[in-house]
């Protein structure tokens, strides 16, 4: 059975993962192929739908801990968490609305939210990516943690 401890690095993977598959859709819609950006965006979809289950674990069994840089990092950092919850939490009903739009083959509609979907969905992504770097990678946690 896997410990929990593995959950933030998993994330990382997941939103990584995520931010890949939305770079391809966005290329290949750019490019004109329906059917590799439909493929890419439900796998990112996918992915983002198993990151969230999978952080919604992590915080139901581990305590959040302090961030461990100090003086300017420690701003930025704050200042970069707080952009990443806020707009979490505003992606997910963007994205299914998108995503409904799309499905629905009202892709004018769609075309019109995805302009402000992806930017956001794509700054989610890569802003846990850089959550998790300096949380657990650049800045851990000094002592023994709770997992």
């Amino acid at each position: 059975m896997l410990s929990v401890s593995v959950l933030p690095h998993l994330n990382a993977v997941l939103n990584g993962i995520a931010a890949c598959l939305l770079i391809s859709g966005f290329f290949f819609i750019k490019s004109g192929n329906r059917f590799a950006h439909r493929w890419c965006m439900v796998a990112a979809l996918t992915v983002s739908g198993l990151f969230l289950i999978s952080y919604v674990t992590l915080r139901f069994y581990t305590p959040i801990f302090v961030f461990q840089g100090e003086g300017v990092i420690r701003i930025f950092y704050y200042i970069l968490l707080i952009s990443h919850v806020l707009l979490a939490m505003a992606i997910v009903p963007l994205v299914l609305i998108t995503v409904l739009r799309a499905f629905k083959d009202r892709f004018a509609a769609h075309k019109k939210i995805a302009r402000w979907t992806w930017p956001v969905w794509m700054y989610v992504s890569v802003s846990g990516i850089l959550v998790y770097l300096m949380l657990y990678q650049l800045y851990p946690l000094k002592t023994a943690q709770v997992m």
